[in-house]
């Protein structure tokens, strides 16, 4: 967890008009600094070893080596660096790839510039967040599955408290832990416990795939991130 109030950033795409409004975007954001950014897969990893960002923002499509596997040896080897992917709605595949390989944001290139910054914050801040434009289009796209995942999900979340039900929706919609606690008037570590023993029940490996069957299971409502 960062204790330091600047979330730093490394910025990693190929097309640098991409580079310049997403660095644009940012430096709209207070508290956040792009300390590097990097034209490929390969001097991402470099450039995240180098200055250990807080925050490694990655495009999937990029020479050399793809943001895919940049994202995992970044995880492999810079576990403090979160990983948030830079997506478009035609790259809908690689998200399960992504999940596995450690991402925990998920962020549209053509979405709100105030969802991107709340993105970036939320992944340094240890929670995940995944684009609601993201998430009702991947779901939407599974076709003829929706509604059998949609009640698959809602089963899943039927062995959950009322309680665990509502942190879930709010892990759904992006918010850390201390954003959480103040949201439902508890203390942190009361959170973190509700947390884990969603992930238990639900019996998925990190917050992202949690917020998937909180939007699935119809949970996640727009809300937004306090402070």
């Amino acid at each position: 967890m960062r204790n330091e109030s600047t979330i730093r950033v490394l910025l990693a795409d190929d097309e640098a008009m991409i580079r310049a409004g997403v660095r644009a975007v940012l430096a709209a954001g207070p508290g956040i600094e792009i300390v590097a950014e990097a034209a490929d897969g390969r001097e991402a990893v470099e450039a995240a070893r180098a200055h250990r960002p807080d925050v490694a923002l990655l495009d999937i499509r990029m020479p050399r080596l793809d943001g895919l596997s940049a994202c995992e040896e970044i995880r492999r080897t810079l576990p403090d660096t979160a990983v948030a992917v830079l997506t478009t709605f035609s790259e809908d595949a690689y998200i399960a790839r992504a999940l596995g390989g450690g991402a925990t944001g998920f962020l549209l290139k053509s979405g709100d510039p105030h969802e991107l910054i709340a993105g970036v914050r939320a992944v340094a801040g240890g929670a995940a967040f995944l684009s609601p434009k993201v998430a009702r289009h991947v779901i939407s796209e599974l076709g003829g599955e929706r509604l059998t995942r949609g009640a698959a999900a809602r089963a899943r979340t039927e062995s959950l408290t009322a309680r665990e039900r509502e942190v879930l929706a709010l892990v759904g919609a992006g918010l850390s832990n201390a954003e959480i606690a103040r949201r439902l008037h508890l203390v942190e570590g009361t959170v973190k416990g509700y947390v884990s023993a969603v992930l238990d029940r639900l019996e998925v490996g990190n917050r992202v795939q949690a917020a998937i069957v909180a939007y699935e299971a119809g949970l996640v409502v727009e809300t937004g991130h306090d402070g």
